[in-house]
């Protein structure tokens, strides 16, 4: 009867022989000649029981044998052996895999209590869910099971998006709900494709850190993101940068705008980008520059609204506007600016308004709301309550006055003729 007994303990595999009871070889090796592949659970496993399936999987030959072998060899077999078609399964502590690795050929080596596995592949489980299937040269895996590291031409995809990470080193941190790819990182996606020193995925959000020199590229919108870390919500379809970041959007391949700021969110769904702290937006056509604390910038819209203080820079005409809020519509190459409007040219000549249109084509300005006009040369000064013309060239209509009257001035100056 006893004997039945520990039959039916060894069958129940390692997660019941962790206890004081000692076990000789013969009954390991009775219950354990015949299986192939070898299935280890690292968690549980004792030593002796290890070294003991290592030897019958590696020659299938009897104690007398291993002796015999090591004695021509001059290996030590008890520091290092070699196991062939494993699979290694560890599983927390309510019995759900945490991952599963198989491997042709794998190694122990007793003074590094690690295991050592030639071209792995896998899966890695979070709540019992496959999460990432995952191919390497090389894997380390620690007796205690806590933790496994795939190193050399790392490929780690996600069944439940698609999302593929490429690297050299792999690390999964299965109780921090934690992998980890780095070493010349490579990520792709439909929507995104991506590279940095180092990616930390959390599964159970499907959220990628991506950190160290990231370059992120998204298709649609056609846009390229570079900063030291940027955070990807895949489920969600956004793009969070919490450090400085520029970022390029294309049109065939061509560079059109460009924006910058100490934060941004980028909705690859809606295609919209809210970038703040220090925000900077510059158009190649027109060439605008435009700032401000916080600002939408809609690419599918080609629109940039700002419900802060902005500047706005005209670089080939050398005109700046700031307002208290504003908006820019690109294809229409208009500008709307609300409140405490001052629009300055060249030659320090001024329009202040509580409303100002800039039609960028025309070189047309149209101000209305408490306007005050001022020039330098010749030194004037008007006030009305619209005015309309063009800035640069000094031709502005000033319409009403502050007696109530229907008042018309119009401004023309006048050229120096050469040698006076």
């Amino acid at each position: 009867m006893k004997q039945d007994a520990d039959k039916n303990q060894g069958r129940r595999g390692s997660r019941n022989l962790g206890g004081n009871k000692k076990y000789s070889p013969q009954f390991f090796l009775w219950q354990f000649i015949s299986v192939s592949p070898i299935k280890i659970n690292w968690f549980c496993l004792p030593l002796t029981f290890f070294l003991l399936v290592g030897l019958v999987a590696c020659n299938g030959k009897s104690p007398n044998d291993r002796a015999s072998n090591s004695g021509q060899s001059g290996q030590n077999t008890d520091s290092n052996l070699t196991f062939y078609g494993v699979a290694f399964e560890q599983f927390d502590e309510v019995g759900r895999p945490i991952w599963k690795v198989n491997a042709k050929e794998a190694k122990y080596t007793k003074e590094k209590q690690i295991g050592q596995a030639e071209n792995p592949y896998g899966e890695l489980y979070q709540d019992g869910q496959v999460v990432y299937q995952v191919k390497a040269e090389r894997a380390d895996i620690e007796e205690n099971g806590k933790q496994l590291f795939l190193k050399g031409k790392i490929v780690a995809t996600d069944p439940r998006n698609g999302t593929v990470l490429r690297g050299n080193e792999l690390e999964w941190r299965p109780k921090e709900d934690l992998l980890i790819v780095r070493n010349q990182l490579n990520g792709t996606h439909k929507q995104l494709q991506a590279v940095a020193q180092e990616a930390r995925v959390k599964t159970r959000e499907q959220r990628i850190d991506f950190s160290g020199g990231v370059v992120a590229n998204s298709q649609d919108p056609q846009l390229q993101m570079r900063t030291e870390h940027l955070i990807w919500h895949i489920k969600e379809e956004k793009l969070i940068g919490d450090r400085p970041v520029q970022i390029d959007r294309y049109k065939n391949n061509q560079i059109t705008d460009r924006g910058r700021g100490n934060t941004t969110e980028v909705n690859l769904k809606t295609k919209i980008a809210t970038v703040t702290k220090n925000a900077q937006l510059e158009l190649l056509d027109p060439p605008m520059q435009i700032t401000s604390n916080s600002m939408t910038w809609n690419m599918n819209a080609e629109t940039v609204t700002t419900n802060s203080p902005v500047r706005v820079l005209h670089k080939a005409e050398n005109v700046t506007v700031t307002a208290n809020q504003g908006e820019m519509k690109i294809p229409q190459k208009t500008v709307y600016l609300t409140g405490n409007v001052n629009a300055i040219g060249q030659r320090r000549q001024s329009l202040k308004s509580r409303t100002l249109t800039w039609y960028l084509d025309n070189k047309l300005v149209e101000a209305q709301g408490n306007v005050v006009y001022r020039q330098v040369d010749p030194p004037l000064n008007f006030t009305g309550e619209t005015a309309v013309g063009n800035l640069q060239t000094e031709n502005i209509v000033v319409k009403g006055g502050n007696t109530g009257g229907r008042v018309v001035t119009e401004i023309i100056p006048q050229e120096k003729v050469k040698g006076q």
